[in-house]
């Protein structure tokens, strides 16, 4: 009975362990997809559109502003899509979408 509860704990303790190694949740994928995007296209990010759990990470749409103007709702915005893997390492991202500030979704 003893090595039973040893191995179920054993078992247990490394699924958590897992869990928190390959899945630490949306928040840290928006932060790394964020930091990450910033640093190889240069331009700041204004925030998150979408967070989605994939099989093997984390697929994350990030908001851009590419040209900054006066009055601010002319700026130029880019919406990128940022793919990362488990570890919250990226993987690859591509423009999916570029709008003035003021202007609304069709």
């Amino acid at each position: 009975m003893a090595e039973q509860r040893r191995t179920h704990a054993g078992n247990s303790k490394t699924a958590t362990a897992h869990r928190a190694r390959s899945a630490r949740g949306p928040e840290h994928a928006a932060r790394a997809a964020c930091k990450s995007l910033e640093g190889l296209i240069g331009h700041p990010a204004e925030g998150v559109s979408a967070v989605r759990r994939e099989d093997d990470g984390w697929s994350v749409v990030v908001d851009v502003l590419e040209v900054p103007r006066i009055p601010d709702t002319t700026s130029l915005l880019a919406s990128y899509e940022v793919q990362l893997d488990q570890a919250g390492e990226l993987l690859e991202y591509r423009r999916v979408r570029r709008y003035r500030r003021g202007a609304a979704d069709e």
